[in-house]
């Protein structure tokens, strides 16, 4: 009986082992897409697609070619890596966009990057018009853009970020963010820029010298012999006079150089929310785009 007893007698739980966590799942997207000029319009000849990149082509009768970004993965975060590279032919027109809003979480170690390779042959255009990225509270996010533009060559170049959304009570107010772009047409670099914000966001923002406590920027490049032309339509939409420098806030700032035998049109723009920033986005990118526009996803 006092076998049986002690038998079953409830004893204290042995202390299990630490078991290591798993390493979590991160994204792994590239994506490819290669169109040239066939039979008098742009046709698609190569799509490469691996992981959670993949790219769209809605029937669009006509130039330009038009191409959705979609990232699967429904957002970014730290040690997750994006790549698109985007080659268009002598000739040929592509517009590119994304499927939405691209939105960086916040990170728990490491950081979310994205590459962009952009190449145009000679006389084609290329109009790269990603809707705008939603950077959160303790994101960490790297994105670089390199573009090749062959000899007589056009592109317009759009980045717009939102660090954070007020209608949703969000602000990113601690974090890291740098975006690098390299511009090169006939092997000479034409435009070149480097932006870096954190660890204290916010506070960088609200400087005068930044954007005033704007949370909603955009920059947009435009390189073309016409773009001289556009630069009095530019600041009006913009919000810049031209005299004394941009509006801080809700406003921004154009200006024009000549690049070799081309030119360059660059335009900021800043605001205190998305909706107010896309109010001047959605005009401006219609005018500089030409007959082909607005990307048919930024109306929906």
């Amino acid at each position: 009986m006092d076998t049986i007893e002690n038998a079953l007698t409830p004893r204290p739980a042995l202390p299990l082992a630490a078991a290591p966590l798993p390493a979590a799942q991160r994204v792994a997207g590239r994506a490819r897409l290669f169109c040239g000029k066939s039979e008098g319009r742009t046709r698609l000849q190569r799509l490469y697609q691996d992981g959670s990149a993949k790219i769209r082509l809605p029937a669009i009768q006509g130039d330009p070619l038009e191409a959705v970004l979609i990232n699967t993965a429904g957002g970014m975060t730290g040690g997750d890596r994006l790549g698109w590279t985007i080659e268009v032919g002598a000739g040929a027109s592509a517009s590119i966009t994304t499927q939405a809003c691209e939105k960086v979480y916040r990170a728990a170690a490491d950081r979310a990057e994205t590459s962009v390779g952009l190449r145009v042959g000679p006389g084609g255009r290329i109009a790269w018009l990603p809707q705008e990225t939603i950077v959160f509270d303790r994101a960490a996010f790297a994105r670089t853009l390199d573009v090749e533009l062959g000899d007589d060559a056009e592109a317009l170049i759009l980045e717009a970020t939102l660090f954070g959304r007020l209608a949703m009570g969000e602000r990113a107010i601690q974090g890291s963010f740098h975006d690098r772009w390299r511009v090169r047409q006939g092997g000479g670099l034409v435009h070149a820029e480097d932006l870096r914000l954190g660890p204290d966001i916010a506070a960088t923002l609200q400087r005068r010298a930044a954007t005033g406590g704007a949370l909603a920027l955009a920059t947009v490049l435009l390189v073309s012999p016409q773009a001289e032309d556009l630069l009095d339509k530019v600041r009006a939409i913009v919000g810049d006079t031209g005299i004394g420098g941009p509006v801080i806030s809700e406003g921004g700032g154009a200006s024009f150089w000549s690049v070799g035998r081309s030119g360059k049109l660059l335009a900021r723009l800043c605001a205190g929310d998305g909706y107010q920033l896309r109010k001047r986005l959605v005009p401006l990118v219609e005018l500089l785009n030409g007959r082909a526009g607005l990307p048919k996803l930024w109306s929906l």
